[in-house]
């Protein structure tokens, strides 16, 4: 590194992109330069908990901090019976309400964003969304995209579309699921080409909410499992991270009153995901009857489980790579947080998806034999324990878990971005 840059990061209001970008500016620091944070007011201490510079950006009308905070935990559990559909059930619904709500945030953040990078003043911009803001593209430095969801939000002609979480042989589900897709989503993506206009930003092709960096594209898929194209992604411009897993605090196994000698499971659905109570309280019976040990990550719900088996220990949040490390196997939602941890630490998963590309990262998980596609609702106890029962006992899929374990860790991704950045700092 030749000088001291500064590097703002502008992550979804998740903390799943934000906690990746997190990590990744933890090694940008680590190579010299000075990161600072963009972000939603819903999201704001969660960088400065980390020693990081917070900029708010109003990506919505402005509200009270605690609505702001919860205002996306709102969003999904108001949909949680429509998580019972199928990908493509959920496209004019979930997703639509979605895509509208993510369109206007960009509008929102088009107000603030010119005079906080003029007061910023960055030398690169790091944006984790799925959404142009135009602002980034036109302030005049590099900016790089980070994907931080499954690979496919990088389309290819002979990959699954987007969040259809349909099998990579399903060439009709494609071109159903692409269709549908475009007929949902027309107005609210002429409704964001407008936006583009007034913005001075040519149209996009329907379907499309954003484009490819002209500097680098960041990818946290990891190359084990990552889809094979009919179009490679050109090295020049985008990079495979092989995960972004990054340093948390320690977590010390806590002792249970029975089965204190069996497997460990670790179960969450995310922050978001944790609304869907009944679930989880099914989940936490089931598991109950079974040889095995349970961590539970509950959320705000604590209250709504006063009764627990003897095997199961529930909290409202865990230091989520610690624990996964010392764990026998995971059941999660397919968030590419923990879908790219699992594989870190090789440990099977069982994948219960219900939104966006939890879906993907469920099917990918499956027939990439790291794992297994299960229904969110229609299981069965029987068919949830013979599951657990292979994620333990399957030698074929502990060998090659290990495997991808070993790769991804010999290729740190917060590290190899920081790098990455760096040269583009440098060389543009």
């Amino acid at each position: 590194m030749n000088e001291r840059k500064v590097i703002a990061f502008f992550p979804e209001a998740a903390y799943g992109p934000a906690l990746n970008s997190v990590g990744i500016a933890q090694a940008c620091e680590a190579l010299g330069h000075k990161a600072v944070f963009l972000t939603d007011p819903g999201m704001s201490g969660v960088y400065a908990a980390y020693g990081f510079e917070e900029h708010q950006v109003n990506m919505s009308e402005p509200m009270p901090a605690e609505a702001m905070a919860r205002y996306w935990s709102d969003f999904v559990n108001g949909h949680i019976p429509n998580f019972r559909k199928s990908p493509i059930d959920q496209l004019d619904n979930y997703v639509k309400e979605c895509w509208a709500a993510i369109v206007e945030t960009a509008k929102w953040a088009q107000k603030d964003l010119p005079a906080i990078l003029e007061r910023v003043k960055p030398d690169l911009i790091c944006v984790d969304n799925v959404i142009l803001f135009p602002a980034i593209k036109q302030y005049g430095k590099p900016w790089v995209r980070i994907i931080s969801c499954s690979e496919n939000e990088v389309a290819d002609a002979d990959i699954p579309p987007y969040l259809s979480g349909m099998s990579i042989d399903d060439k009709a589900g494609h071109a159903r699921f692409r269709a549908k897709f475009a007929e949902v989503i027309a107005p609210i993506h002429a409704d964001f080409n407008q936006f583009l206009a007034r913005c001075g930003e040519p149209a996009y092709p329907l379907g499309s909410f954003f484009e490819e960096s002209p500097y680098m594209n960041l990818l946290l898929y990891p190359d084990p499992v990552k889809f094979q194209r009919r179009k490679p992604l050109p090295a020049e411009h985008f990079h495979y991270l092989q995960g972004c897993v990054r340093n948390d605090k320690a977590y010390e196994i806590p002792e249970f009153r029975a089965n204190q000698d069996k497997p460990l499971l670790y179960v969450s659905f995310g922050s978001l995901g944790s609304g869907d109570v009944e679930l989880l309280q099914r989940l936490i019976t089931s598991i109950g009857r079974l040889p095995y040990r349970a961590l539970f990550n509950v959320g705000e719900h604590l209250d709504d489980y006063p009764e627990l088996p003897d095997n199961v220990l529930i909290a409202n949040w865990y230091p989520q790579p610690s624990v996964i490390s010392q764990v026998d196997a995971v059941i999660h939602h397919g968030g590419n947080n923990s879908f790219t941890e699992c594989l870190y630490f090789g440990k099977p998963a069982i994948v219960m998806p219900y939104v966006w590309d939890g879906h993907d990262n469920a099917m990918r998980a499956q027939e990439s034999g790291h794992g297994f596609r299960l229904d969110r609702y229609d299981w069965s106890e029987q068919e949830l324990a013979e599951k657990l029962a292979l994620c333990i006992n399957d030698s074929a899929m502990r060998q090659r878990l290990q495997a991808t374990g070993a790769y991804m860790r010999a290729h740190p991704g917060p590290a190899a971005a920081a790098r990455v950045l760096d040269g583009v700092l440098q060389h543009g």
